[in-house]
């Protein structure tokens, strides 16, 4: 049986370990003469406010503003990036939980494969921020496969 992708769903947040998962997503979508779609997820979570009551003060810019933002920055990673491509890269930009939207996305252009970075923590670090990325390869509904950062050398445990 020949595996045939037809479209690769590449999630973002514009870091440089991004442009290193971004080179086998690339890869792929060449590969497999298959669509790319590039996703950037607002986290919801950024709109916590820092105070309860009448004068509380919400601790970032306006989801308009971060919104307006996102989009900028993906025109940005879309004109460094994703140019050149057989078929032109689809960009999305969203809000919500990441590894919720991302799963969301994928179901809804039924992706073949999720190409995504990750960045590899474990510990403390791993127990207190979670992991997208675990997360999506968990419950997303087509195979993951998941890029860490070259600079990582493999230690036998």
């Amino acid at each position: 049986m020949a595996i045939k992708l037809n479209k690769i769903l590449f999630p973002t947040d514009f870091s440089e370990l991004s442009t290193v998962a971004l080179k086998y997503a690339r890869e792929f979508a060449e590969l497999f003469s298959a669509q790319l779609y590039c996703l950037h997820v607002v986290d919801e979570g950024q709109q916590y406010w820092s105070a309860v009551g009448p004068e509380a003060a919400p601790i970032c810019p306006p989801m308009g503003d971060i919104l307006e933002s996102a989009n900028q920055q993906m025109q940005a990673f879309f004109d460094e990036h994703l140019v050149g491509l057989e078929y032109p890269a689809i960009t999305h930009v969203s809000t919500g939980r990441p590894f919720v939207e991302i799963i969301r996305y994928a179901k809804e252009i039924t992706a073949d494969i999720i190409i995504i970075p990750t960045h590899g923590r474990g510990g403390v670090m791993h127990a207190l921020l979670g992991s997208t990325a675990e997360k999506i390869v968990r419950k997303a509904p087509c195979p993951v496969l998941t890029v860490r950062s070259g600079e990582h050398e493999f230690v036998l445990p």
